[in-house]
């Protein structure tokens, strides 16, 4: 199985709806997120790549245009956790490459969700 993962960034403002009020992440807050994407084949394309990394262009304009320097709640449907922005990227990213196993993304330096289906 070969496997490669790129990264990404954005920075984006939210609030996770249902929180105790006491709790920071229910008041308006940003991150700085970095966003991973693995993609996994058995095999290699003619050029002997999983996916040229100039492709992957397209997943960086999917983040620009739809999540960076946003306020998430207005873009996204539903809850705006770490946990949320993976799938939603994933779904993303997986429509245009088959070869997507997962999507990270980390709102700080020491926390990270995966979603892997």
């Amino acid at each position: 199985m070969y496997t490669i993962s790129k990264q990404f960034n954005f920075s984006a403002s939210h609030i996770i709806e249902g929180l105790p009020d006491n709790h920071p992440c229910s008041r308006l807050h940003g991150h700085n997120y970095v966003v991973e994407l693995t993609l996994s084949s058995e095999t290699l394309n003619e050029t002997g790549f999983v996916v040229d990394y100039n492709e992957l262009v397209a997943f960086k304009k999917i983040i620009n245009d739809i999540l960076d320097h946003r306020h998430l709640n207005d873009v996204m449907q539903g809850s705006t956790t770490a946990e949320s922005i993976a799938k939603f990227l994933y779904d993303q990213a997986k429509s245009i490459w088959k070869e997507v196993v997962s999507v990270s993304v980390s709102e700080t330096p020491k926390t990270n969700a995966i979603y892997c289906p």
